[in-house]
C-alpha cells in the first residue's frame, strides 16, 4: 500500500467558514498547524505556561502570521468542556474540507486504498479508525452524511491529528458510492464475521484499487452494502469475544493489507533477507 501523493485542487470541498471551533491537544493542534486544511484564526495558549512544545508551536504559529493570544485556565476549561481540563494550547479553526468522491479516487491505478464507514458514528471511534488510516497510507476515508459524526474537534484529538491529513468524502447513499467505486476499478473488502479469515486469503485475492468496508459494532454491514461486497473477510479469534472494537479490526485489517502490499513489492524471485 504506498501513500499517495496529494493531487492539486485537494482542498476543493464542501465546507463552511462559518463554524469556528477549539481544537485542543498537542496533536491536535500541532497538525492542523501542519497541514493548513482549516482557515486557522488564532492560537489560544494558556495564561503563564511554559515548555519546550509550547514554545515550539508559538513559534510556529508566528512564522504563519497566526494571531496568538493568551487565555486563563478558567476560559480554556469551559470552553474544552467536561472531558479536558488540562489543555494548555487551543487552536481556534474552522471546519476541514469534506470532497466529493471522485477526488479520493485520484491517484496510481492499483494501489489505491479506501475506507468506508457505515453505520460507525461515535466520533471516537472515527477518530480512532482514522488514525490507523492515515498510518496506514490509505488514500481517504469515506463517511454517511446521516450515520456519520461531523469532523469535530473531538474527531480530531481522538485521531491525534490523523484526521487533519486524511482526505475525508460524505456520501448520502453508501452503496451506490460503493457501486462507483466498483465500476472505477475499486474491490470492496468487508470485514464480516462469517467472512473467510484474513489470513487464510492469497495476496493475490487482495491486490489492486481496494475499499474497505467497516459496520457499526454489534450490527455490522447492513444488507444493501454486504451484498457489494467482493471479499468478506473477518479476524481470526482465539480468545472467548467473538468481536474486536471496529477501530481496532480496522488497524488488523489495513496493516496485513499494508504488509501483503510491502511483499508485493519486492522483486520476483528475490525471497533473500539482504
Amino acid at each position: 500500500m504506498r501513500r499517495p501523493s496529494r493531487s492539486k485542487g485537494f482542498e476543493r470541498g464542501r465546507h463552511s467558514d462559518k463554524t469556528v471551533e477549539l481544537l485542543l491537544g498537542w496533536h491536535s493542534v500541532g497538525e492542523a498547524l501542519a497541514a493548513r486544511r482549516r482557515r486557522i484564526h488564532a492560537l489560544v495558549v494558556r495564561r503563564g505556561a511554559a515548555s519546550p512544545e509550547l514554545t515550539a508551536i508559538t513559534r510556529r504559529a508566528a512564522e504563519l502570521g497566526i494571531p496568538i493570544r493568551e487565555a486563563d485556565a478558567h476560559e480554556l476549561a469551559q470552553r474544552a468542556g467536561p472531558n479536558d481540563r488540562s489543555s494548555v494550547v487551543g487552536l481556534e479553526a474552522g471546519p476541514l474540507p469534506e470532497l466529493e468522491i471522485d477526488a479520493l479516487c485520484a491517484g496510481e491505478r492499483g494501489a489505491r486504498v479506501l475506507v468506508a464507514l457505515d453505520g460507525v458514528e461515535d466520533p471516537q471511534n472515527v477518530g480512532a479508525i482514522a488514525r490507523v488510516a492515515e498510518s496506514a497510507g490509505v488514500q481517504g476515508l469515506i463517511l454517511q452524511t446521516r450515520r456519520g459524526p461531523p469532523l469535530s474537534a473531538a474527531t480530531s484529538r481522538a485521531s491525534a491529528g490523523a484526521i487533519e491529513w486524511l482526505p475525508v468524502a460524505r456520501v448520502t447513499n453508501l452503496p451506490r458510492a460503493l457501486d462507483q467505486l466498483k465500476q472505477e476499478g475499486f474491490w470492496v473488502v468487508g470485514a464480516d464475521l462469517h467472512g473467510v479469515s484474513l489470513f487464510e486469503l492469497p495476496d493475490r485475492v487482495l491486490q489492486g484499487d481496494l475499499v474497505v468496508v467497516l459496520g457499526a459494532e454489534g450490527r455490522g454491514l447492513r444488507p444493501l452494502v454486504s451484498s457489494l461486497v467482493d471479499h468478506p473477510v473477518r479476524i481470526p479469534m482465539n480468545g472467548r469475544v467473538e468481536s474486536l472494537n471496529v477501530a481496532t479490526a480496522a488497524a488488523v485489517i489495513l496493516f496485513d493489507l499494508l504488509r501483503r502490499a510491502s511483499r508485493a513489492e519486492i522483486p520476483l524471485g528475490d525471497d533473500s533477507p539482504g
